[in-house]
């Protein structure tokens, strides 16, 4: 289902290999939380989606892990952001800034991290419409006011 809404957007998306489900549920055990139900869905069918300009619109498992485990305990982050544990990053726009689902509490809205301001707002309804957003648009700087 996932890499059809994909490439209904986005004929030209870079489509992984999907991740296994142990991959997963490793993943979630490193990070100590469940990853949202359709980005888990998505990760099944594609371990990540590369989107225009050969951004990463989607991570690979490896990279949520990756990103978040950094972002949630970098001393140096911790001086200079506001606290990142409440966010669940996913996917970025090629030039620093970064997307995120709210955990804390858990909603499906996709938010946006915009690593010069460390402000942090709503982008999209949930993936699906993220995913419309920013495959469908020809720039990366797609979420911007």
């Amino acid at each position: 289902m996932w890499n059809e809404v994909v490439r209904e957007v986005f004929a030209e998306a870079g489509l992984q290999e999907p991740a296994q489900v142990s991959e997963i549920v490793e993943a979630e055990k490193r990070l100590g939380r469940t990853l949202p139900g359709e980005l888990r869905q998505l990760l099944l069918e594609s371990n990540g989606v590369i989107g225009r300009s050969h951004v990463d619109t989607v991570w690979t498992v490896d990279r949520i892990v990756q990103e978040n485990l950094l972002f949630w305990s970098d001393e140096s982050f911790a001086r200079l952001y506001m606290s990142f544990d409440a966010l669940l990053f996913f996917g970025d726009n090629g030039g620093g800034d970064q997307f995120a689902f709210v955990q804390k509490p858990g909603r499906p809205d996709v938010f946006v991290w915009e690593h010069e301001s460390d402000s942090r707002r709503w982008v999209a309804n949930d993936l699906r419409d993220y995913l419309g957003r920013s495959l469908r648009t020809g720039g990366d700087d797609w979420y911007r006011l």
